[in-house]
């Protein structure tokens, strides 16, 4: 039976997730990524919607995990716009490991009882890189550990399902359903459990209309590890232009700090995790989110017409 590859980037991520470690990389705008975790929610919007992230966790610390993703989704031409794709790829640095996930996606959306019923599905190249040549292992030449960089690829799959109305979202979602094996090298190999995603959240408008709430959830788990985020963020509007702040707290492990604005079509967001066990305040991580939405419509002539993003 081939040895699976065990290289501690440091105790300090599984302190820091107070958890055993998962695959799937956690981002603090997990509320406005949603497809990336669901694709069953691409094209929700029903524009065409650029968006790209980067996320610098326990920031301070040698080969401390790094994770960006671009990605983008439309809803299709139609009356209803039922159909709607995505693709992204996603690369996440951990210590030695780069983890990259290049994907596309499928969303259809139906009417039901006054709201959205979205099914979608995924399908991309899992790739997993370590360099061994930079290992440094207590033992040398341990066949378990490789000497020279290697890299593993694998079919990966996903799925997802959500309702939304005009009060509420809610979805459940899969990733990695073929729970795939990466083989690194002749000897080793990383396997990815399946993990589960549960997301939800609403929009509670207040007597003053220029103010908002936005409360939402997201639970991540591969039924070994989880984690849970509550969001809370405020929403402010003024000359056509939004304004957001919130906090986010993950039991167990953080509470983050966001703040963001929306004008002229585009979004930009900033979010600080302050760690609450591990390593504590001080390392914290940085979350940086952009995005650009325009309406893009295919099927017409003449120039494409510009509108901003809606928070829900």
């Amino acid at each position: 039976m081939k040895r699976k590859i065990i290289i501690l980037i440091g105790f300090l991520l599984l302190l820091s997730t107070g958890a055993k470690a998962q695959f799937d990389v956690h981002f603090t705008h997990y509320w406005s990524l949603q497809n990336y975790y669901n694709p069953a929610l691409a094209g929700v919007s029903g524009r065409m919607n650029v968006q790209a992230t980067y996320s610098m966790q326990m920031a301070g610390y040698k080969n401390a995990p790094a994770t960006m993703l671009v990605a983008a989704d439309y809803a299709l031409p139609g009356e209803s716009k039922s159909h709607a794709v995505q693709g992204g790829m996603m690369s996440d640095k951990i210590g030695l490991f780069n983890n990259q996930r290049l994907y596309g996606g499928y969303a259809y959306r139906m009417n039901l009882w006054g709201g959205k019923l979205c099914v979608g599905v995924s399908a991309g190249m899992l790739t997993q890189t370590f360099d061994g040549s930079k290992a440094e292992p207590e033992e040398k030449n341990d066949p378990a550990i490789p000497s020279s960089k290697v890299e593993g690829q694998a079919l990966d799959l996903g799925a997802g399902v959500s309702y939304m109305n005009n009060l509420f979202y809610a979805g459940l979602a899969s990733m990695h359903l073929t729970a795939p094996a990466l083989e690194l090298g002749e000897t080793n190999e990383m396997k990815v459990r399946r993990s589960y995603i549960l997301q939800g959240g609403c929009n509670i408008p207040l007597k003053n209309p220029l103010l908002s709430l936005q409360p939402s959830v997201q639970l991540l788990t591969n039924l070994v590890a989880w984690r849970a985020d509550l969001t809370v963020r405020g929403t402010y509007v003024w000359d056509e232009k939004k304004y957001y702040a919130g906090l986010t707290y993950s039991p167990f492990t953080s509470v983050a700090i966001l703040l963001g604005a929306e004008f002229n079509s585009f979004t930009f967001g900033y979010a600080y995790e302050l760690f609450t066990t591990g390593v504590g305040i001080i390392y914290g991580s940085h979350d940086l989110c952009m995005g650009y939405v325009m309406d893009l419509d295919l099927g017409k002539k003449g120039r494409n017409k510009h509108k901003s993003v809606r928070y829900l």
